[in-house]
């Protein structure tokens, strides 16, 4: 970004758009973080129910679309957990909590990588909103100059 001739009216107005472009791109990553923490609350309620479940209880099983059935569990011990990648295990009720909380610590992981990024843009965003302040008085201070200049022409 060279600041050349050219009155710097377009080189503003690129500012302009890189700036909105990284204030998108903060917003989508916020939007994520929301997700995997909306993903990290069904794994506490998970592990919960894992904890408190026992043999011979009823619950009801959401089968989707707002609509549940009454089912009675089994065997608590048989719980089919996702693993990530279309695939799922059976583990006992521990090995169970154990892999939800392994999931859960990676989303943490994800979401600070994520707050890393933020902080990036943020300071990318405040650099090139400094860029675009320097160069709005580099203008003024050109229009003042020639505004004077005219008036000293005039007299």
């Amino acid at each position: 970004m060279s600041l050349g001739g050219g009155g710097g009216g377009g080189q503003l107005q690129q500012l302009a758009e890189e700036i909105q472009a990284l204030e998108e791109e903060k917003e989508s990553l916020e939007a994520e973080i929301e997700e995997l923490q909306a993903e990290q609350t069904e794994i506490d309620e998970a592990i919960e129910a894992i904890q408190t479940l026992e043999t011979g209880e009823t619950v009801q099983v959401p089968l989707g679309g707002d609509a549940y059935v009454r089912a009675e569990i089994q065997d608590i011990d048989e719980i089919i957990v996702s693993l990530g990648g279309g695939y799922a295990a059976e583990r006992g009720q521990n090995d169970a909590v154990d892999t939800l909380e392994n999931k859960k610590d990676t989303l943490d992981d994800r979401i600070e990588d994520i707050r890393e990024e933020i902080s990036e843009v943020e300071a990318e965003s405040d650099e090139l909103e400094e860029k675009a302040q320097q160069m709005q008085q580099q203008q003024m201070q050109q229009q003042m100059a020639q505004m004077q200049e005219q008036e000293g022409n005039d007299e």
